[in-house]
């Protein structure tokens, strides 16, 4: 039951990177992720229903379009690829018990689905952000609707006040370095990292979300300093701060009580 659970959720995985994918390509030109349908972005066909399997189609047609035999990116069986696995831990660590492969519990089932619901998100965010500079409105606006759902859904009022609370928190701290960057005629975090991070605080609550941003921002610095000394960047340059965001996200959601635990102790001892 398990391998078919874990199947199941990976199939599902690949489902969410493709839309993705569109969400990837499209939202930067505030195109519609519904229609057209999927099309080759060097000759424009539209995809036939067989070229468009997530992953399958990618290497059954090496790489290439079937009509003008343009080259296609591997960002696309990537981020499938990606968001599958992330699907199947989310499955594994939050919604099916160790033993029999049955749910836990109710509560176990909301994480679940939530963690899959903010995977997709971040995944959109973290490729769209890295490619094109910029984090949509479309992506965070609503997403900060359903993490507040979720948190509803979790438990009335401590997880909704919680999740609240986290999404002002961290929303806030974030618009507070935009601005203060700004103020000072630097380059820096923007308008869309402040959404971001409001977006993380409502999926994962307080703490886990100052976790989240704390990470990002350690993260963030890690390969701003790598860029800067490889010199791939100049001092002033724009990196995207996106990315970073979101990989702390991910790691606060697997991770977080165990490094907020091991923190507290070490502050502590």
């Amino acid at each position: 039951m398990r391998f078919g659970i874990d199947l199941g959720a990976g199939i599902l995985g690949l489902i969410a990177g493709s839309f993705a994918n569109v969400c990837i390509s499209r939202l930067p030109r505030r195109e519609s992720v519904i229609r057209p349908r999927s099309r080759c972005p060097h000759c424009g066909v539209s995809l036939r229903w067989y070229d468009n399997i997530p992953l399958v189609s990618f290497f059954a047609l090496r790489g290439r379009c079937r009509r003008c035999g343009a080259r296609i990116g591997w960002r696309y069986p990537l981020v499938e690829f990606v968001t599958a696995i992330l699907f199947v831990q989310s499955i594994g660590r939050f919604g099916v018990a160790a033993a029999g492969g049955a749910w836990a519990q109710e509560g176990d089932v909301v994480i679940a689905v939530r963690n899959m619901v903010l995977v997709t998100l971040l995944v959109i965010v973290f490729f769209t952000d890295l490619y094109h500079y910029i984090i949509p409105n479309r992506i965070t606006y609503p997403g900060i609707a359903v993490g507040l759902f979720f948190a509803v859904l979790r438990g009335w009022p401590a997880a909704a006040a919680a999740a609240i609370t986290a999404a002002a928190l961290g929303g806030g701290f974030i618009l507070l370095n935009v601005l203060s960057a700004r103020f000072l005629g630097e380059e820096g975090m923007g308008l869309g990292d402040a959404k971001l991070a409001a977006m993380i605080g409502a999926f994962l609550g307080w703490p886990m979300a100052g976790v989240a941003i704390f990470l990002g921002i350690f993260l963030g610095g890690i390969v701003g300093a790598v860029l800067l000394a490889l010199r791939k960047k100049k001092r002033r340059e724009h990196i995207p701060f996106g990315p970073a965001l979101a990989a702390g996200a991910l790691l606060a959601m697997w991770w977080g009580p165990a490094l907020l635990h091991w923190y507290v102790m070490r502050m502590v001892g």
